[in-house]
C-alpha cells in the first residue's frame, strides 16, 4: 500500500511539474492576415515559451524577432514538425529567424527560449510569425 501511494505521489509530483514548466499559446490569425505578432516572457536561461501554429501542407512558415530599439534580448528560435521532428537549422547561435518552407499539414511547435550565447536577461519578447 505504501509503495502504491508513494509511486501515486511521486507521478502527481512529475505531471504537475511537467505541466507547469512551459505554456503553450496558440497562435491563430485575424481573418485574411498572413501574418501576426506574439509576444511572451522569459526569465532565465532554462526559461521557455511555445507556441503552436497549424499550417497547411506546402506552405512557408517563418519567424522573426521584433526588437525595440533599447532592447538586447536576444533569443533563438527552435520549430518542431507536427510529427516532433525538428526542423531548420539549428545550432546554439542567436538564430531569432527561422524558414521552412513545404510544410506538412498540422501543428508547428515554436519554442523561444533566451539566446545561449548573449548576456543573460529576463522579460519580454516580440516574435513575428508569417504563413503563406
Amino acid at each position: 500500500m505504501r509503495k502504491t501511494f508513494r509511486f501515486v505521489a511521486l507521478f502527481v509530483i512529475l505531471l504537475a511539474t511537467t505541466t507547469l514548466a512551459f505554456t503553450q499559446e496558440r497562435i491563430t490569425f485575424k481573418r485574411g492576415a498572413k501574418e501576426t505578432v506574439v509576444t511572451g516572457n522569459l526569465t532565465g536561461y532554462k526559461s521557455r515559451k511555445v507556441f503552436i501554429v497549424r499550417v497547411r501542407r506546402g506552405q512557408t512558415l517563418r519567424t522573426e524577432q521584433v526588437k525595440s530599439n533599447s532592447s538586447d534580448r536576444y533569443v533563438t528560435v527552435f520549430i518542431k514538425a507536427p510529427n516532433g521532428e525538428t526542423v531548420g537549422d539549428s545550432d546554439a547561435s542567436c538564430n531569432n529567424r527561422r524558414e521552412i518552407s513545404r510544410t506538412r499539414a498540422g501543428d508547428y511547435r515554436i519554442e523561444v527560449v533566451e539566446c545561449p550565447k548573449a548576456d543573460a536577461w529576463r522579460g519580454s519578447f516580440r516574435l513575428k510569425v508569417r504563413v503563406d
